[in-house]
């Protein structure tokens, strides 16, 4: 089931705060960007990058994922290794608050998530 359109709208409101805190430089954002995607119950974080042989057309690398689970009021937290599949973040499974896999994301002490 989707989060609520109230909860949503707070979503982006987080997302956007932790991307305007830890996007490039404005000078290479052509180069390396990240960005998020919304979709029904979970957030998706992600590089964006030009395609190696052809600049001009973009590809978006997946960075990390939380999923809101409604039952447990709980978001669990997913980081994508190189098999090319999510699996949960062990050291920190599950957090109650978006803002909290937001900072589980930039601190990245296992360096899971960015390398």
């Amino acid at each position: 089931m989707a989060i609520s359109e109230f909860e949503e709208k707070r979503c982006e409101r987080e997302l956007e705060k932790f991307l305007e805190s830890n996007r490039p430089p404005t000078h290479i954002r052509n180069e390396l960007d990240i960005g998020y995607r919304l979709s029904n119950q979970s957030v998706e974080l992600f590089e964006i990058r030009p395609v190696w042989n052809n600049p001009k057309e973009k590809m978006e690398t997946p960075v990390a994922k939380a999923t809101f689970v409604k039952s447990q009021k709980e978001w669990r937290i997913y980081w994508h290794r190189s098999d090319m599949k999510w699996h949960r973040y062990e050291p920190v499974p599950e957090v109650k608050h978006l803002e909290e896999f937001l900072s589980v994301v930039k601190q990245d002490e296992h360096c899971c998530f960015w390398g």
